[in-house]
């Protein structure tokens, strides 16, 4: 399970230091491609295994199941970390989510989140003015006191 909220630097070059406490499940190599709402997904070989299978339930006969499909498999690139733990982000991912310089690594359960700080921000503040609503609303997921 990934947890957390980082902030890094890309390099000149467009890479990503993977967050040191995260290193050692991404060193077999990772799957990065478009996540929803702008950000990136990062997922470990086998995550990202796990997704395609869910991925593969979806009917092909149905246009929605085709658009999801090739919405994130034409974004996605396979890497392995060099010694230092960095991957290079392609330049059409980097576009899609607004990175520049900076950028927030968020631990999303299963994934990574890569966003830009201000559409972080902006979903933090979303969350924050709804959290309670979405909470009653999903009763499963209240914590017993």
């Amino acid at each position: 399970m990934f947890s957390g909220e980082f902030r890094h630097t890309l390099d000149h070059k467009g890479r990503l230091a993977i967050p040191a406490r995260f290193r050692q499940d991404f060193e077999a190599g990772l799957v990065v491609t478009r996540g929803i709402e702008k950000c990136l997904f990062i997922f470990t070989l086998q995550g990202w295994e796990a997704y395609v299978a869910t991925l593969n339930q979806l009917p092909l006969d149905k246009k929605r199941s085709r658009t999801v499909n090739r919405y994130l498999f034409s974004g996605a690139n396979k890497h392995v970390p060099d010694g230092q733990g960095r991957i290079l982000l392609p330049a059409n991912l980097r576009e899609f989510a607004g990175l520049d310089d900076e950028v927030v690594v968020v631990g999303a359960n299963y994934r990574l989140e890569v966003w830009a700080p201000d559409k972080w921000q902006a979903i933090l503040e979303e969350a924050e003015k709804d959290i309670e609503l979405i909470m009653e609303e999903l009763p499963d997921l209240r914590m017993s006191l």
